[in-house]
């Protein structure tokens, strides 16, 4: 099986449609999430759910993101190891190998805590910067072997060694977060598609070598990532510990972004979490703060996290017929949080703020409650609407303050 793009006639007619970005019209404010890409009004539930929700998944695959890869045919999860006397007796820790697609394809390594005696438990998933042995000091746990960025602990000549083990446990707060009943599944991130660009590694191996110059909505690396979030889901439904009913994205910085993909693309996912995303996530990309990152900035620094068509709106970005509340509107009507930090304005905490107002519309089109604030609260005040906001003082990190919060708005929106 060959991992290919599979769009409906009716996907592929729509995205032949799309101008190229230079024909689009500038709109200067966020542009309306409930207007058709032809001019017309979108107001019934109806009509957001059959026209206006897919055109947006194309939207943000053509010019944005990249295609979105299909589900594979078959997924499967073998145990490596398990210890139901984890975290001084309060849970179970095992690690996971999830297999899919033909045997020379990347792997999937799955570190699941679940609570003892609380099971079936609401489950946080999502994927790791340096890999699951940061997390915790246990041996078992793998060592990833695919290529990790240098600036982890233990990492040498770009692969990770046992000297990290344990070195970045408080970003996951395993314990914590079991001691309060959820469980927690997490992978390494460069399992599906190592962070580097022009390397035609992880999943992007799998694709046929393109004929030239990629097409300009081929799959980014963001995109690669939500998928993999997908396919740990597709094991935790399975999970006899997990309920698959009640699933958490959650993700740091460009994982933040890969969270908010992933519960716009899989409505499986119950409540999305993205923390600190900023640029190209949770931020706008129009905006005039001088202190924020901007898409010119992100597609430099980063060129492989998004497609090649969303190069075009470097200096451009008012010309994107979208803009990051239509992410957060795809996942309506489910919950959905934006956790800051005040000295972090790289990510735009502001201008966050103003995309889940943005994305209120088609919640309450959709009949449930937006963002219940009108202006950005006070530090460490939580705004635990429907649509979500918080911020903490520090800088950008993802701390126990952090998991907290994610689960006191679980405890709200999970429970």
């Amino acid at each position: 099986m060959r991992l290919l793009p599979l769009l409906g006639a009716a996907a592929v007619a729509v995205a032949a449609d799309f101008p190229p970005p230079d024909k689009l019209p500038s709109v200067p404010g966020l542009p309306d999430p409930l207007v058709m890409m032809d001019g017309s009004k979108v107001t019934t539930k109806e009509e957001w759910g059959a026209k206006r929700r897919p055109e947006l998944k194309e939207l943000f695959q053509h010019y944005m993101y990249g295609r979105q890869p299909p589900k594979p045919e078959a997924v499967t999860g073998k145990v490596l190891f398990e210890d139901a006397q984890a975290f001084g007796g309060k849970g179970m820790l095992k690690e996971v190998e999830v297999t899919f697609g033909p045997p020379n394809w990347p792997k999937l390594y799955l570190l699941v805590a679940t609570p003892n005696g609380k099971t079936p438990a609401a489950c946080f998933v999502g994927a790791n910067f340096g890999g699951n042995h940061l997390l915790t000091p246990d041996e078992r746990v793998r060592v990833p072997t695919a290529w990790v960025p240098d600036r982890y602990p233990g990492v040498k000549d770009n692969k990770a060694t046992a000297e990290g083990r344990g070195k970045q446990a408080d970003t996951w707060s395993l314990a914590e977060v079991v001691g309060r009943g959820y469980a927690v599944a997490t992978f390494y991130c460069g399992d599906i598609q190592p962070d580097r660009p022009h390397v035609r590694e992880g999943m992007r191996a799998t694709l046929p070598q393109p004929d030239g110059q990629p097409a300009g909505d081929e799959t980014a690396t963001i995109m690669w990532w939500a998928w993999g979030v997908s396919r740990a889901v597709d094991y935790l439904v399975t999970d006899k510990a997990i309920d698959g009913k009640r699933l958490a994205a959650v993700g740091h910085s460009r994982l933040g972004k890969t969270a908010l993909v992933a519960g716009a693309f899989d409505d499986r996912i119950a409540v999305v979490i993205p923390s600190q995303a900023g640029c190209g996530g949770t931020g706008p990309s129009r905006h005039a703060d001088p202190k924020a990152e901007t898409v010119a900035v992100i597609n430099k620094a980063f060129p492989h996290w998004f497609c090649g068509n969303f190069k075009a709106f470097d200096d451009a970005p008012s010309r994107l017929p979208f803009d990051q509340h239509g992410l957060v509107a795809l996942c309506a009507p489910r919950p959905v949080l934006f956790p800051n930090a005040a000295e972090d304005l790289w990510a735009n905490p502001a201008g966050q703020f103003e995309v889940l107002k943005a994305a209120t519309p088609v919640y309450k089109l959709l009949g449930v409650e937006g963002l219940a604030a009108d202006k950005v609260p006070e530090v460490n005040e939580l705004v635990g609407s429907r649509l979500g906001y918080w911020v903490r003082p520090g800088q950008h990190a993802m701390t126990p303050a952090d998991w907290k919060v994610y689960t006191d708005f679980a405890d709200k929106w999970l429970r």
